[in-house]
């Protein structure tokens, strides 16, 4: 399969997973600029500190299902500025947080100011017992982009730095086996299969014609990226968030985007915009993962999101406002349509699923 090209005019075409790993993650990439990701668009966690405060009871669960170790790790993946970390650390009950201790992975450098409690690490601490969680991480893990020719073949998309593209080679190999598996396409063998009869051959070129264009995002180097960060963890349970589609509902034709200045946009590799796709959360799963939606998960740790009652107004006005408050940012959380829908992929490790407990 073909990852770079070089064209007529001298212009270098890229697999898109070359090209993002460039554009997000190279020394002018997206991530190293001086804004970090807050600059441009908004997760859970900075949405609202009751996310952070979700995690760190879920972080108290597993505490007790490991048997309230010593030492206690709390594991922030992609931790951006270290917001997530923070803030599960700062809402921690004390007795457990003086056990905790806080990693923030990120390919970025430190920020300047961050808690010296935590510690700032490119890849994930090995065997540590506790909580690795991976808010929005695995969508910005770089992977290639496949797209069905007129031919009904395969191919790899090629772009180029201004986000131009076109199609390169045939998908084969171990990206066309996961896309048999967990995102099928049309492919190759049936388009070019021997037509009896001038019927049946108009009969298959108004099939072939029908699938012209239809793309899938290959997940594979996700699925790797996953078990690896499970891998990191001895004992405890690993929680990958992120917005997602299962196998029965694979958009047809990809979900690659950028976001940038908080407003969606074209994915132009070249470092000005983040470029993400939604996840395959059932390819990433490994064996005794659970798979549930944002707004169930966070009502099992105590996001409900209900008004406060009327009456909190009259003897405690203060008090009603805050919760009003609360109530709108659990709102905003849980939300069908929006955050709510998000999907949850929880892999326990030697441990009981923690929110079952």
């Amino acid at each position: 399969m073909t990852g770079r090209v070089t064209g007529a005019a001298g212009d270098v075409w890229h697999g898109w997973r070359a090209a993002t790993e460039e554009a997000l993650y190279g020394p002018s990439g997206f991530y190293r600029r001086p804004e970090g990701p807050a600059g441009h668009f908004r997760t859970s966690v900075h949405a609202s500190s009751l996310f952070a405060e979700a995690v760190a009871r879920l972080l108290c669960r597993v505490d007790d299902a490991v048997g309230r170790p010593s030492e206690l790790a709390f594991v922030d993946m992609a931790a951006g500025r270290g917001e997530l970390v923070t803030g599960v650390l700062k809402a921690l009950p004390p007795e457990v947080a003086s056990r905790t201790h806080g990693y923030a992975v990120e390919r970025a450098e430190r920020p300047s100011g961050l808690d010296h409690r935590i510690e700032w690490l490119p890849e994930p601490p090995g065997g540590v017992t506790g909580l690795l969680f991976a808010n929005e991480w695995l969508d910005n893990v770089p992977l290639d982009v496949a797209q069905v020719d007129t031919d009904g073949v395969r191919r790899l998309v090629l772009v180029r730095r201004d986000g131009t593209e076109r199609l390169g080679d045939p998908v084969r190999g171990a990206d066309a086996e996961w896309l048999d598996r967990w995102w099928p396409l049309p492919a190759e063998e049936t388009a070019e299969e021997t037509a009896e009869g001038a019927a049946a051959s108009a009969v298959e070129g108004a099939a072939a014609s029908a699938v012209e264009g239809l793309r899938a995002e290959i997940g594979r180097p996700r699925d790797a990226a996953w078990a690896s960060a499970v891998a990191s963890v001895g004992r405890g349970l690993a929680v990958a968030v992120d917005y997602a589609h299962t196998a029965g509902a694979r958009p047809p034709y990809g979900t690659l985007t950028g976001f940038r200045e908080g407003r969606e946009t074209a994915p132009v590799p070249d470092g000005s915009c983040d470029i993400t796709a939604h996840v395959a959360l059932d390819a990433c799963a490994l064996p005794g993962a659970r798979l549930l939606t944002q707004r169930n998960a966070l009502r099992a740790l105590g996001v409900a999101g209900g008004r406060p009652p009327l009456s909190l107004a009259s003897t405690d006005p203060a008090a009603y406002v805050r919760a009003l408050a609360g109530a709108g940012e659990a709102a905003e959380l849980t939300a069908p349509g929006g955050l709510g829908d998000f999907g949850w992929l929880l892999q326990p490790v030697g441990i009981p699923d923690a929110l079952a407990l």
